[in-house]
């Protein structure tokens, strides 16, 4: 392929290759040329331009394949346009002898149709300059047209439209002959021809007048006929002709209206014509906005015309294209604004026409036949306008408001109004749109209940009120679960109890019994849609009322067929229809109540209705046929539930059942052809190319649907079957439209039969073989029409049995049962019927499947292979090709594996069958389920295939789409198939080349299938080779394909760029921005700019979804580098809906020009007029906005600080201008989200309340660099007042009010706002919320369900906890002075405002803490919950309540906690407070909640036992938390946190701490607890706030073992008060009730979490890594406070268990030091290390351990340890310890554990030589530090102690003084080892004997001397030099009078010395003089200037 890679064609290397090679070789070279030729030098090309056009030209007449010839024909024209033109004249005469040539062979046909190609090309290129050749071209193509054939026809018709565009109004004097020429050829026999015609007459239309003018009517002639039995792609083309011709003719384009003078046509001419959508797109949505009127009363008398509705069904069609009209224009080209002033519209038609309907229905003259037949047709209009109504307010949403809130346009009133219409399905209409409404605006759902509730109960006597209003209220019940607050649960009782008042009275008056029945069973049927919580109230009513509607015995059942007339059983039978409706409702609904007992009661009046069924036919007989349709209901009922119930609990009816079943889709007593409409859906979603089911995935879906072949496909309509008013619609369906019930019940046979088949046990599978036979006998007896309908019934139930068979793992049974089967399905495969066929290929794949036997298998392979094999006729050669795909397909590569060489071949042979398209299609289609299943051992046939597929590509005429397409599967299972070896090199890059080519053929295709087909290869090679495919051409494809009118490539386009942007999101915008040159539908908003916009016009929801995706990869990966365009695009998707609601107020001419302005921010996508602006972004898109501003916030966060910090930003902004950051997009922000919170819609509002607390949390904390102490927020506090307030009005859902508490607190919280006023604002809104939460339960009128009133008072609650908590956390830092001026302010204000609310607020908490605690017990304990609820949740919602309970409670907890500590747990409770704050519902709770038995009021009890039930209810809350929550994951952290603060808040309390020590095993039972948690919790934050609990905990107990200490101290008991605590006399340690044992678990976890080696298990398991890592600041810090509580814990032990504990302590702490006592450049001392070196003194200065029993134990224990940390210290051992901390561990020993030391030979060796290395140290640091720790050993009282060491350590020390003399310090560290070393020498001699100290002076002073500098040393000194000299001065100048018979005696001994120091001192006191304005000198006699951080001693 590399070598087709040049300017001019590689002739050598063409003729190297093999014939079969050569095209795919041109047509590569052709690709390269395309893409070189743009770019290539202009010299360049014409140096080689006559050489290039010989071998083009040449290539004509080398019959060229369709994409070649297209290629060919393009590259010419762009060569001659980049070139010379000097011969194209010459080359178009050549081509135009081609196409005049008489030679008509099939051989020659693609040379003429290379050269008719390369015509049209030149025209469309060059145009003008071509023009004196024009007349003979076109004549010379209008003549070849008449004779060519069907490929020669449409090529000459594109050419023919290339040359028209090409020469736009140049060409006019041949525009009529054209015409003439074209127009006949509308109603060619091709398809493809009829497209072509189509097209060139839209290019014509664009210059011919004519055609809009005189020809109008004409052209809407041909364009109906053209129609007749056209398929998919001729309906679009040809309405796009006809749409656009109309509108041209109404709005003619202004150049050719100034050319000639024209008429216009008027809109109601123009109306008449009847292509709508095309018309009204073309216009635009401004033009729809002012005609709506006319457009909508136009169309809705189409579907009134008595023509259009004079069969129900066609009724029904009729509506349905009324609809679609309806929906494609106002719901897709109309903003927000004109929709709703749309609806409007749409209401006064719809009252105008109601008004008619009352006037008739009021005549009493009832001989007017004409005003009936106007009510007939009147129920048609209603039913389109009152659906379009419906889904206009269901798109608006929450935006549709003002419609209901403007009295004006009394929408209600006029919908209700329907209500009474006399016909059904128009009451249905409006029972719908009802439903709509309510879910748009859920707090209508209530109030249209209540009305209609009402209204059925005033109008029980009128039919019509009683039947409309029950289907209003079924619907709005239906509508319930979409609205996610739901209703009150009185609803459900007061619907059971209308519904039972109407099934009473049915009986009582004839006229009204039919439709009370219905109405009663409709309403309970509906109730059920409810769920569980409310219909498990109402069960036993319903399951007696069921019991009575069926006679119970044969013996009432015959009683009943006696008597009675035709009226009665039509009301019983309609009546046990609905009874049987409401159970199928109940099994759907409640599949929760479904217990044994329940199904058993549920059975027996399901038998009796099956009984029931046989006995029908005779009663049909004695009382007439109109019973059918009543009876037809029974059975659609009774096979509707039982394919919902277990197949087991009705096993005993399987054969009645099935006989049944089988005579209903079998047609046995059905006169009528009736199919079923499950075939498709049976078949598999692959074979939608064989079947055409890709007409479901257009955007012309619902009026397709009627034009599919099985009967009453798209006829769906709701009165069909009242019941789907309430059932949840399909999804991407708009209405539910249940299908005519003959076709329901044959469906529900079939899918039953599907359900039972499987189940029929074993020995009843003889039922099998005749059931088999007699389907075979059935379909022989059949003929013609109803032969079809039988076989089609009986495939689609053998499917779904086979179906069922799979999914339950069971077998076909016995070999005739196999035998019969294969009879059935080898006789479909021959059938004319494609379906048939496709269904008899589905079912032999799953037979094979259920049989799963090789023999099986094989022999039905090999019967296909004979059949192909001999077969010549297309039908079995489709019908067995597929058979064998479906093989495949069903048992997989492994089970087919040897019949696929067989398979293989033959289907290759069938696929280049070039006579019959069906058969190739069907081949290719085969041999891609087997590629597809074969897997990797298809390997071995990919380059056969692979050349085929490459063969047909280029040799397949375009207008056989089904071909290409079933090429393109072929092509994307050989990528799946070959796989990520796709990246390889060498042999692999043949196969990816000619990937790569396939993928080109089929994206150039003109069907938009074939075009997805392309998308979908080109993502799978991108998945495994994306180096390969080459993005910069892709991506701008795709962008292209984004405003194409085929869903389906739309989405493939869509779905292909989410893949793209999750891998490369910055090439993929950076290569769509391209287009943005070239005027495509890129603008400046680029790639994401177009998505955002398609989110506004598409419905589909995979395509949403996919947006949605692909957007948020674009964000992750690219939004932090390009904020500001982000933010943009946000902004205006945001700000879109102000525009809107700001224009309202002016006039229509500014409004338009607005609008205009508003748009231009968004493309227009539209394939025609790019400047007529599209729709502003709708509400769910504004919602997507808003959570994508929240997406951006948190990527910042992650990426780089200065996002939150406005000084860095500024200067990071300096440095260079590009960077930019969030911080300073702040305002922008503000205002998005304030936009956002503040809309109409409550989506929107939701996410902008949650973006305004992303930005509150985030931001709060930023301080302003211009105004210091000021926060950044601080001068947004009006915004964000004003976001908050509207959600606190009254009619604000509980949803949003909740959100808007948390941000309240958030807000107060964060401290940004320091002022009374602008804090009050805000609080005030919380303080509203908090009277509401007082007002207590069912105060106000409920709107929603219970549990959404708990939802708003809790979060009220948990927002004043928040608040609360703020407030004690700023409190403390007060407190601590770590305040700023602004919190001081701030918290004297929060005083002010929170504490008056804290005792009321107090009472609440505790409640609600109560209702939590409830509400968690176990199931077990489900009846101890208070019967009517508790303080917040009512018993009915307990589900939904428990889910808000647990989002509050932690703060909640923690608020608690805090007030309590706060108030010392004082605060006792009076009942007159607890009554004034809450009614009476809540008191009981109260007491309930502070006692633990409903029992006394609180007061009662005395304060401690208060207190103490308030903690058990606290720290039960938490325990309870943490055995139930811990393990689950998605439990917040935060919750975790508030629990342990409000613990750790609790046990600040004195009350508390002594509840917790008294009870022991209350504090082991919280450490257990508290170890749990910690395994499941990682964060190291929730374990250093366990540390803190576990501390307060262990202080708890000391102190109560303390108090008790004192006391026997105080008595004088004979009891030793030490022996107290844990381990008593033996030492001993009980796990489960020893406090100290369980406080070393969780703290041994914790150590060896963070140091693993600490445990011989763990570092010895082979998981673990050797390697050591250094703590983290956290992980120190945990260490530390771990090692302090663990050398708290012997001081809780007797002396024997402290024996019994030290050991492991010691040698944690020990361990720990080793660990951590590492040696740092700074000379820190580690967090680990202090509290080690504490422990280690805590530990050994324990007042408690020596008593005799344990001395011996005691000192061997403290011998170890310091033998321990001699070993760690070695200088030869690893790691290498700071000498300086272990120096201090042995100093620690040394002064406080002497008398178990003194002695111990090795041991002070081992001291004495760490000493001496310290001394030795070349560390400055370390002899300092060594020097004052000798300093304290040598002057310990104990001389036992010291003198050994003073013997060996002072001559080194007094060797290093010396030494300084020659190597004086040259820095302060230095000098402050010497200055130590001095010291210690000075203390010496202080403790040396009086006859000594001449000796020890001798030693000091000549050291000190040698210090003294001369005056010429000194000037040239350094500083630490002179401060030596200073220091040695002084010292000399102190010891001289204190010791002065030695002083004299050492002076006078050496005369030297004493000359030096007297010059020394008169130099001094000289210097002084001089200095005497100066200040003195600081004393440098002064205390060490570095410390140990903490002092041990």
């Amino acid at each position: 392929m590399e070598l087709a890679h040049s300017l001019l064609l590689n002739e050598e290397a063409l003729a190297q290759i093999t014939e079969a090679k050569r095209p795919v070789f041109i047509f590569e070279w052709l690709r390269f040329l395309d893409k070189v030729l743009v770019a290539a030098n202009k010299t360049d090309v014409k140096e080689k331009q006559k050489k290039l056009v010989e071998q083009l030209t040449g290539l004509i007449s080398s019959s060229p394949g369709p994409p070649t010839r297209k290629l060919l024909a393009k590259n010419l024209a762009a060569l001659y346009s980049i070139g010379d033109t000097f011969t194209v004249f010459q080359t178009l005469d050549k081509c135009n002898d081609i196409i005049k040539s008489k030679d008509d062979t099939a051989a020659y046909l693609p040379t003429k149709l290379a050269a008719v190609a390369c015509v049209g090309a030149f025209y469309e290129k060059m145009g003008r300059m071509l023009g004196s050749a024009f007349p003979e071209t076109v004549n010379n193509l209008l003549k070849s047209l008449k004779s060519a054939e069907s490929q020669g026809r449409s090529e000459i018709l594109m050419s023919l439209q290339k040359v028209l565009s090409g020469l736009g109004g140049a060409a006019a004097s041949c525009h009529r002959d054209i015409y003439k020429n074209a127009r006949s050829l509308l109603t060619d026999r091709s398809m493809a021809v009829r497209c072509a015609v189509a097209k060139c007459l839209l290019e014509l239309q664009n210059e011919a007048v004519f055609m809009w003018t005189a020809e109008l009517e004409n052209v809407a002639t041909l364009c109906f006929k053209a129609l007749e039995n056209s398929n998919y792609g001729v309906r679009v083309a040809v309405s796009k002709l006809l749409g656009t011709v109309m509108a041209t003719a109404l709005i003619p384009k202004q150049a050719t209206v100034m050319r000639q003078n024209v008429k216009r046509a008027t809109l109601e001419e123009v109306l008449e014509l009847m292509a709508y959508v095309v018309f009204v797109t073309t216009l635009g949505g401004q033009w729809l906005e002012r005609n709506f009127a006319t457009f909508l009363s136009h169309v809705l008398d189409l579907v009134s015309h008595p023509r259009a509705t004079q069969t129900h069904v066609e009724a029904v069609y009729s509506r349905r294209c009324v609809s679609f009209i309806l929906r494609a224009t106002v719901g897709s080209l109309l903003g927000e604004k004109a929709q709703i002033a749309a609806a409007k519209d749409i209401c006064q038609a719809i009252g105008k026409q109601m008004k008619a309907v009352e006037a008739v229905v009021n005549d009493a003259n009832s001989e007017n036949k004409a005003g009936a037949a106007d009510v007939a047709a009147s129920q048609h209009v209603m039913v389109c306008a009152l659906q379009e109504l419906g889904s206009l307010v269901q798109s608006l949403n929450a935006t549709a408001s003002p419609l209901i809130q403007e009295p004006s346009i009394g929408l209600l009133e006029t919908v209700t109004s329907v209500l009474l219409h006399p016909s059904m399905a128009a009451r249905l209409a409006a029972a719908w749109c009802l439903r709509c409404v309510a879910v748009a605006l859920p707090f209508q759902l209530t109030p249209f209940l209540d009305r209609c509730a009402e209204r059925l109960n005033n109008l029980k006597t009128s039919p019509e009120a009683v039947s409309g209003y029950s289907f209003a209220m079924a619907a709005l019940l239906g509508g319930v679960h979409q609205c996610p607050l739901g209703i009150p649960h009185a609803k459900g009782k007061m619907v059971v109890s209308i519904a039972e008042d109407l099934l009473r009275t049915a009986a009582q008056n004839s006229r009204l019994s039919l439709q009370r029945t219905q109405a009663g069973w409709l309403l309970l049927g509906a109730l059920m849609t409810l769920g569980p919580s409310v219909v498990r109230y109402h069960l036993p009513k319903m399951l007696l009322l069921w019991r009575n509607v069926f006679p119970r015995s044969l013996k009432e059942l015959e009683a009943e067929k006696a008597r009675g007339d035709s009226f009665t059983w039509q009301v019983t039978l309609e009546g046990r229809a609905g009874a049987l409706c409401a159970m199928r409702s109940f099994v759907a609904h409640c599949p929760e109540l479904l217990t044994e007992d329940v199904i058993r009661k549920l059975m027996t009046p399901i038998e009796c209705a099956m009984t029931m069924m046989s006995h029908i036919p005779s009663v049909i007989k004695a009382h007439g046929a109109h019973l059918k349709a009543s009876a037809a209901m029974v059975r659609l009922r009774l096979y509707d539930i039982l394919a919902l119930l277990p197949p087991k609990t009705y096993e005993g009816s399987f054969n009645a059942l099935l006989r049944e079943l089988v005579a209903e889709f079998t047609l046995t007593d059905n006169s009528a052809n009736t199919t079923t409409s499950l075939l498709r859906s049976l078949c598999h979603y692959d074979d939608s190319v064989l079947l055409g089911s890709w007409l479901q995935e257009t955007d012309h879906k619902s009026i397709e649907d009627q034009l599919q072949p099985n009967s009453a496909s798209g006829s769906g309509a709701l009165e069909h079957d009242p019941s789907s008013i309430y059932l949840r619609i399909p999804a991407g369906e708009a209405v539910p439209g249940p299908l005519p019930l003959g076709v329901s019940v044959i469906d529900a046979s079939v899918a039953l039969f599907g359900v039972v088949f499987p189940h029929v046990s074993y020995k009843h599978r003889s039922v099998y073989i005749c059931m088999l036979d007699h389907f075979a006998e059935c379909v022989k007896q059949a003929k013609g029409v109803r032969q079809q309908a039988v076989q089609l019934n009986i495939f689609t139930a053998v499917l779904s049995a086979l179906k069922g068979l799979a999914e339950n793992k069971s077998t076909l049974g016995p070999e005739e049962v196999r035998k019969s089967a294969l009879t059935l399905v080898m006789g479909a495969l021959d059938n004319p019927n494609p379906i048939l066929r496709c269904a008899a290929g589905e079912a032999l794949g799953r037979m094979a499947q259920v049989v799963g036997e090789a023999t099986f298998i094989a022999r039905m392979a090999q019967y296909s292979f004979d059949k192909l094999k001999s077969a010549r006729d297309v039908v079995s050669r489709t019908g067995h090709s597929l058979a064998l795909g479906c093989l495949h397909r069903y048992v997989g590569g492994i089970g087919s594996g040897q019949h696929l060489k067989t398979s293989v071949s033959i289907l290759l042979a069938l696929a280049q069958d070039g006579t019959s398209p069906e058969v190739q299609t069907w081949s290719l289609h085969s041999l891609a389920l087997i590629v597809d299943s074969s897997g990797p051992m298809y390997r071995g046939y990919v380059e056969p295939t692979l050349s085929l597929v490459l063969t047909l590509l280029l040799t397949v005429p375009p207008s056989h789409t089904e071909v290409h397409q079933c090429l393109g599967r072929c092509l994307g299972a050989i990528i799946t198939t070959v796989g990520p070896e796709l990246q390889g090199q060498s042999t692999i890059s043949t196969i990816r080349s000619s990937c790569l080519v396939g993928c080109a053929i089929t994206q150039d295709h003109s069907d938009s299938l074939v075009q997805a087909a392309a998308i979908s290869c080109l993502q799978q090679l991108h998945m495994f080779a994306p180096r390969h495919v080459n993005l910069s051409s892709l991506v701008p494809s795709l962008c292209v394909h984004l405003c194409s009118s085929h869903l389906l490539l739309r989405r493939a386009a869509v779905a292909c760029l989410r893949q793209l942007a999750q891998r490369e999101a910055a090439e993929v915008c950076e290569y769509a921005m391209s287009l943005a040159k070239n005027g495509v539908n890129i603008t400046e908003t680029g790639l994401e700019g177009v998505l955002f916009g398609m989110l506004d016009r598409e419905t589909d929801r995979k395509l949403c979804s996919d947006i949605h995706d692909t957007l948020g990869h674009m964000l992750s990966s690219l939004a932090v580098e390009n904020l500001s365009h982000w933010l943009m695009l946000c902004k205006d998707v945001l700000a879109a809906s102000r525009k809107e609601q700001c224009c309202t107020c002016k006039d229509e001419e500014s409004e338009k020009k607005d609008e205009m302005d508003d748009d231009t921010m968004f493309t227009a996508l539209g394939e025609e007029d790019k400047t007529k602006p599209s729709v502003a972004p709708r509400w769910a898109t504004r919602v997507f906005a808003a959570d994508c501003l929240c997406r951006v916030i948190m990527l910042c966060e992650n990426a780089n600080k200065a996002h939150f910090d406005l000084a860095l930003a500024r200067s990071a902004r300096l440095k260079n201008p590009k960077n930019d950051f969030l911080v300073l997009h702040l305002s922008d922000l503000i205002r998005m989200a304030f936009m956002a919170a503040t809309d109409h819609s409550n989506q929107l509002r939701m996410a902008g309340l949650q973006a305004l607390e992303d930005i509150i949390k985030k931001f709060a904390s930023v301080p302003e660099p211009e105004f210091p102490g000021h926060v950044i927020l601080e001068q947004y506090q009006a915004n964000v007042g004003a976001a908050l307030r509207p959600a606190f009005s009254q009619d604000t859902p509980s949803d949003i009010t909740a959100k808007a508490c948390q941000v309240c607190s958030a807000w107060i919280g964060s401290g940004v706002v320091s002022d009374l006023n602008d804090l009050r604002r805000v609080h005030n809104l919380l303080v509203s919320s908090l009277d509401k939460v007082q007002a207590g339960k069912g105060s106000s009128s409920q709107l929603y369900r219970e549990s959404a009133t708990t939802m708003e008072k809790l979060a009220v609650l948990k927002a004043w906890a928040e608040v609360t908590i703020s407030y004690y956390i700023f409190k403390c830092l007060k407190k601590f002075n770590l305040s700023s001026i602004r919190l001081c302010c701030l918290v004297s204000y929060l005083i002010t405002l929170v504490q008056p609310e804290l005792p009321s607020l107090s009472r609440l908490w505790l409640a609600a803490l109560k209702d939590y605690a409830l509400l968690t017990l176990p199931a077990e304990f489900a009846t101890q919950l208070p019967p009517d609820g508790g303080a917040f949740y009512t018993p009915e919602t307990i589900d939904t309540a428990r889910l808000h309970y647990r989002n509050s409670w932690a703060p909640i907890l923690h608020a608690v906690a805090l007030w309590l500590n706060s108030t010392g747990f004082s605060a006792s409770e009076s009942t007159e407070e607890t009554a004034a704050a809450m009614p009476s519902s809540q008191k009981r709770a109260t007491s309930i909640m502070l006692t633990q038995t409903p029992g006394p009021p609180p007061t009662t009890k005395s304060l401690p036992e208060l207190n103490k039930d308030r903690m058990h209810l606290i720290l039960g809350k938490s325990y309870e938390f943490r055995f139930l929550c811990s393990p689950r994951p998605e439990e917040p952290v935060e919750h975790v946190t508030s629990c342990l603060q409000a613990l750790h808040t609790l046990l600040d309390s004195p009350c508390a701490r002594i509840h917790i020590a008294e009870d022991q095993l209350l504090g082991v039972e919280l450490l257990s607890v508290l170890h749990r948690l910690l395994l499941t919790w990682d964060p190291t934050s929730v374990q250093l706030l366990v540390t803190g609990v576990v501390q307060q905990i262990v202080r708890a107990a000391q102190d109560y073992l303390q108090e008790k200490r004192n006391s026997l101290n105080d008595i004088g008991e004979k009891e030793n008060p030490l022996a107290l605590g844990e381990g008593g006399e033996s030492g001993g340690l009980v796990p489960g009730k020893s406090l100290v044992f369980a406080a070393m678990e969780l703290l041994m976890f914790i150590l060896v979490r963070h140091m693993p080696h600490l445990s011989s298990k763990v570092s010895d398991s082979p998981s673990h890594i050797a390697a050591k890592s250094h703590l983290s600041e956290e992980s120190a810090r945990l260490v530390a406070a771990t090692v302090t509580i663990l050398s708290d814990l012997p001081s809780l032990c007797s002396p024997a268990g402290c024996m019994t504990v030290l050991p492991t302590i010691l040698f944690l702490i020990t361990r720990v030091l080793k660990e951590t006592a590492v040696k740092s450049a700074d000379n820190q001392v580690p967090p680990p290390v202090s509290a080690a070196l504490q422990g280690i003194k805590t530990i050994v200065t324990l007042p408690t351990v020596k008593t005799d029993e344990t001395q011996n134990q005691w000192a061997s224990l403290i011998r170890s340890t310091l033998a321990s940390i001699l070993e760690y210290s070695q200088p030869a051992s690893k790691p290498v310890l700071d000498e300086v901390s272990v120096l201090t561990a042995i100093a620690l020993f040394l002064w406080s554990a002497s008398t178990e030391i003194i002695g111990v030979q090795s041991l002070q060796n081992g001291c004495i030589n760490r000493f001496k290395n310290a001394l030795n140290s070349s560390d400055p640091w370390v002899q300092a530090k060594c020097y004052q720790l000798l300093l304290s050993v040598f002057q310990h009282t104990n001389r036992a102690l010291s003198t050994p060491y003073i013997h060996s350590l002072a001559p080194i020390m007094v060797e290093k003084l010396k030494a300084v003399e020659r190597n004086r310090p040259t820095n302060n560290l230095e000098l402050l080892a010497v200055q130590e070393g001095v010291k210690v020498l000075e203390t010496l001699v202080a403790l040396g004997e009086e006859q000594n100290r001449v000796q020890l002076l001798a030693l000091l002073v000549p050291t000190l001397i040698s210090y003294l500098l001369n005056e010429n040393a000194f000037a040239s000194a350094s500083p630490a030099s002179k401060d030596l000299h200073e220091f040695a001065l002084q010292n000399l100048m102190h010891i001289g009078p204190l010791y002065p018979h030695a002083f004299k005696t050492v002076m006078g001994a050496a005369p030297e010395l004493k000359t030096r120091l007297e010059t020394a001192v008169r130099a001094s006191q000289a210097s002084k003089a001089k200095a005497a304005a100066r200040q003195p000198p600081p004393t440098v006699h002064s205390t060490p200037t570095i410390k140990l951080k903490t002092s041990f001693f």
